[in-house]
């Protein structure tokens, strides 16, 4: 798993996948958790309402991967450029 994450493109597809799971888990925890608590059961509102704090936990992580992963993008197209200079 380290060597897979060792590549910025790689890095980039998991904050992608991240970005998109942690915003469908938001948004299903504000949906479940506000627009259907009266149908829902205690447990299924704790689950629900733990979707909202996990899902911008997600978001955040999955942003600072991606720009971790676009600012190593950057650093080696500036090498390859200098490179060919």
């Amino acid at each position: 798993m380290i060597e897979y994450l060792s590549r910025p493109q790689n890095v980039l597809k998991v904050s992608t996948q991240l970005l998109i799971v942690g915003m469908l888990l938001l948004l299903a925890g504000i949906v479940a958790g506000y627009g259907m608590e009266g149908m829902l059961s205690i447990p299924a509102l704790v689950v629900a309402h733990s979707g909202v704090v996990v899902g911008p936990t997600l978001l955040k992580i999955g942003y600072v991967m991606r720009l971790i992963a676009q600012h190593y993008l950057r650093k080696q197209e500036g090498e390859a450029s200098c490179a060919t200079a």
